[in-house]
């Protein structure tokens, strides 16, 4: 049975943000934090070791696998910043046009400082997911 790498833990959000190497990155993780604890609503959580979470929901596909993941995080990685704030919502690619110095995936935004992207598109882009993410998944509301 498949069992999901990236689960909720204990681990200490700040303790890990403390541990970043990069001074700027560091900083940039921090203001994250702020940025995404104040627009959710939610606290921040780790999930798994590198993922910072705010709110979850539990997903259940067609084939039957399911588990639990962040509603938005990010994760201040070496090279860029990863923000899980896209699902494939096509309501997203307006404001991913607006965002600014950015690259997208499948799940996430990739950004090399917070300095590069629109603070304010990011909120709306976080709420938009929150939104698309708790419609789909309505028995987690």
């Amino acid at each position: 049975m498949y069992e999901p790498k990236t689960k909720e833990t204990d681990a200490d959000v700040f303790e890990f943000i403390e541990d970043i190497d990069h001074p700027k990155k560091r900083e940039d993780a921090f203001k994250l934090l702020q940025i995404f604890e104040e627009t959710t609503g939610y606290p921040a959580k780790m999930w798994g070791p590198s993922i910072i979470g705010f709110g979850s929901y539990h997903y259940v596909y067609a084939t039957g696998h399911s588990g639990d993941a962040p509603l938005v995080g990010f994760s201040p990685r070496k090279a860029k910043h990863s923000l899980y704030v896209t699902t494939g919502d096509a309501k997203n690619e307006p404001l991913l046009e607006k965002l600014g110095k950015h690259t997208s995936g499948k799940a996430c935004v990739y950004v090399n400082k917070l300095d590069d992207i629109d603070v304010d598109v990011l909120k709306t882009l976080i709420t938009q997911c929150m939104a698309f993410l708790q419609d789909r998944y309505p028995e987690n509301n």
